[in-house]
């Protein structure tokens, strides 16, 4: 049996673990207090896959869930006390050569308060607290086409 390749990252309230195993069958995920215990069969040549991970912290194994797609194995695990980072997956501090971090959703939510804006939201407000046409200064006859701006003098011409 071989372990299957995975990422994982950290949010408030859970934990997301990706096992990147194409066309799998046979997915067993079982959700235990300290322990998360994966197992299929995937890949053109159906190889056997089993990876177990002794967990950081607590999770919650009621609310934690999973979900096949054709690419992977998405799991969500629901920490048993919200609010704590996880600095690592493993409770273990030992590299696994099969896991590493899912950098494309890593996010420090720790320095993020809960009342706080979207990015999206601040961005907006951000652009309207520039202000507007309304508040640009007068160019006093920029529109103008006989502007007395030394360099609007004819060039010669290219010889």
């Amino acid at each position: 049996m071989h372990s299957a390749n995975a990422k994982w990252y950290d949010r408030r309230d859970s934990v997301f673990v990706e096992f990147c195993v194409e066309d799998s069958v046979d997915v067993e995920v079982k959700f235990d207090k300290s322990k998360l215990d994966f197992s299929c069969v995937g890949g053109v040549d159906t190889v056997k896959y089993h990876n177990e991970v002794e967990l950081f912290e607590a999770i919650d194994p009621n609310e934690s869930k999973h979900k096949r797609t054709d690419r992977s194995v998405f799991c969500c695990l629901r920490k048993a006390e919200a609010g704590k980072s996880w600095p690592r997956l493993t409770k273990v501090k030992t590299k696994l050569n099969w896991l590493s971090v899912d950098f494309n959703n890593w996010k420090d939510w720790e320095d993020d308060s809960d009342e706080e804006l979207s990015s999206y939201d601040r961005f907006s407000e951000m652009m309207n607290n520039m202000g507007g046409e309304d508040d640009l200064p007068d160019m006093d006859g920029a529109d103008d086409e006989e502007s007395a701006d030394s360099d609007d003098e004819k060039m010669p011409d290219l010889e």
